[in-house]
């Protein structure tokens, strides 16, 4: 790889301090040590311990990306290997110390001092040890060997390629999130799960312990630093926290509740959202989304997670928050995180400042090919529509592993996600990317979280059994047809490219329809929200996915070019007609 196009975020970072925001701002303690930065590298044929290395990488950038400095793609019979040591001043008596990854590309071993810790598998997971009995004051040694199916596996990969091109980017390897240590009581906090109950004006909350010690826990609920509730009761158990008079969380006022959990000698500090994402009917009796019992038009982009410099990881917080603000200041309230799951401060991001997000479950299944591998969606959405999915030899799902792979994935997602109040809908599968038994799948998510919607296909392959009807249209006139039991959503479309050679990433140029200057790709999007959207709202259009945020590699169709250097449409005319896109449903919708 030579490419090494840069973000203005990539050209200013100090390799010695990256991205050191304590990464799990959903629960969060004090006294963290980040340990990104420059660790030594190897890529070798072995799985054994390397007698020397190649040099430095500087995690959490995968090797394939410029960030990094290493710019070279890991092969699936190739190994990665990863060594640092780091220094304890002292162990704490009484404490734990834990070792957190928050996502390492896509399967690796982790050892501490020698001693292996375990092993992990799934590249967009996060993963902790209890290192207290492996460690020791002074100079400490940590490594992992790291190696990548990619897509020649049926592990969850989501845009990545062997063969990048096209609508298929460069694939990673590695870790591509933080790592970091803190310190924690004998018997400290697991997890925290947080529901949301507005019909009953209240917070669901249980508080696991790691090891299912029962402990007295003390919950103090917080609004802009003022204490408005105090309550207690015991971890394991499901506890209700009354709020009769909360303020509700939209993207036009993301109200933010902070909580104070204590548990033992363990404290952590969350936060949460009081909101009710819903399926229900308008005035006319159509199905539309609602957001805390009113209808809400979900204006969208799709959100793939790309940097040029960086490639799965953003190279600083400061990036993911100007991709979230850009996309609101242009009137869109949703993203759709298209087959990646991001760092949680994206999340959290997306909470604080008010953006919906739509979360895709990550694609796998075996390498795609023929007809699942083209935008047959375009050409014959309806006949694909009424598919079947129980082929697992025509959609790539052959290997039972392979099944019961992606359904522990899907269940990983969303409990890691859980507590996120941004994310509205669980998107199963894109198109029929590795699809196989959507109706067992969607009942699968609906019985782990209730409190969101799902789109079982997005796109086609569709088993009729989640909450939306999602289209994907690139090239034909849209035609909504009202559905009887159903939302209707435009998941995907436009894809309208202009390549600007100084900020593209190639010479190559992938987008459905090409323009040649700001002016001509504005008055063209002007005119696709006019003849395909607004006149389709009265029919039941009640959420759209426009394709998309950024141009990725060759795929030059994003409102930003990569670098995110220029925003390819006048911002005035696209506010204007998202506005009036808003105004347009919500005269048609109010009772």
């Amino acid at each position: 790889m030579t490419n090494k196009m840069m973000t203005r975020w990539g050209k200013e970072i100090d390799p010695e301090h990256v991205l050191e925001e304590y990464p799990r701002p959903g629960m969060k303690r004090d006294g963290y040590v980040i340990l990104n930065g420059f660790w030594n590298y190897a890529i070798t044929s072995s799985a054994e311990f390397p007698k020397e290395y190649d040099g430095r990488i500087l995690v959490p950038f995968s090797p394939e990306s410029v960030l990094s400095g290493v710019n070279r793609v890991v092969m699936p019979d190739m190994f990665l290997h990863y060594k640092r040591e780091f220094s304890l001043s002292r162990t704490e008596s009484g404490k734990r110390l834990l070792l957190h990854f928050g996502a390492v590309d896509q399967c690796c071993e982790v050892y501490v001092n020698g001693y292996k810790l375990g092993e992990h598998r799934g590249g967009y997971w996060h993963f902790s040890y209890d290192i207290t009995a492996y460690v020791r004051e002074g100079e400490n040694l940590l490594q992992l060997v790291v190696w990548d199916l990619s897509d020649t596996s049926y592990y969850a990969r989501g845009k990545q390629s062997l063969e990048r091109g096209g609508m298929w980017y460069s694939p990673q390897s590695g870790i591509w999130q933080s790592v970091w240590m803190e310190y924690v009581p004998e018997h400290y906090i697991d997890a925290v799960n947080l529901k949301p109950d507005l019909d009953n004006k209240c917070l669901e909350i249980l508080v696991m312990m790691h090891d299912s010690h029962r402990l007295p826990v003390e919950m103090t609920v917080l609004l802009k630093d003022k204490v408005i509730l105090q309550s207690d009761g015991m971890t394991g158990d499901v506890c209700r926290l009354d709020l009769p008079s909360c303020r509700l969380w939209s993207p036009e006022e993301p109200v933010l509740y902070d909580i104070i959990i204590r548990a033992g000698e363990d404290e952590v500090v969350s936060y949460f959202a009081m909101r009710k994402i819903s399926m229900e009917r308008d005035s006319e009796r159509i199905l539309r989304f609602f957001l805390n019992g009113r209808p809400y038009f979900h204006n969208g982009i799709l959100d793939q997670g790309y940097y040029p410099d960086g490639l799965y990881t953003a190279p600083s917080d400061e990036a993911m928050v100007n991709d979230i603000l850009q996309m609101k200041s242009l009137g869109f309230n949703m993203l759709r995180k298209h087959a990646k799951i991001e760092p949680d401060r994206w999340y959290y991001h997306c909470d604080r400042l008010g953006m919906l997000v739509w979360q895709d479950m990550v694609n796998g299944g075996e390498r795609y090919k023929g007809l699942l591998n083209i935008n047959a969606s375009n050409l014959l959405p309806e006949f694909l529509r009424a598919g079947r999915d129980e082929n697992f030899r025509v959609f790539l799902r052959e290997k039972e592993n392979s099944r019961e792979a992606f359904a522990k994935e899907v269940t990983m997602t969303i409990r890691q996600l859980y507590n996120y109040p941004s994310i509205a809908v669980w998107t199963v599968f894109n198109e029929a990317w590795g699809e196989f038994e959507g109706s067992r799948i969607t009942k699968l998510i609906r019985e782990m979280d209730s409190s969101r919607l799902i789109d079982e296909a997005s796109g086609w392959i569709d088993q009729g059994d989640g909450d939306i009807h999602s289209i994907h249209n690139y090239f034909l006139p849209l035609i909504v047809i009202p559905q009887q039991d159903r939302c209707v959503a435009l998941s995907e479309f436009g894809g309208y490219s202009w390549h600007i050679p100084d900020h593209s990433w190639t010479s190559s140029e992938f987008g459905y329809r090409k323009y040649h200057s700001r002016e001509e790709l504005t008055l063209e999007i002007e005119k696709l929200w006019r003849h395909d959207l607004l006149e389709n709202i009265k029919n039941g259009l009640s959420a759209i996915v426009y394709t998309e945020l950024s141009d990725i590699e060759d795929e030059t169709n994003g409102l930003l070019t990569y670098d995110r250097e220029i925003l390819k449409i006048d911002p005035e005319i696209i506010r204007r007609i998202n506005k009036e896109l808003l105004e347009t449903f919500e005269s048609l919708t109010a009772e």
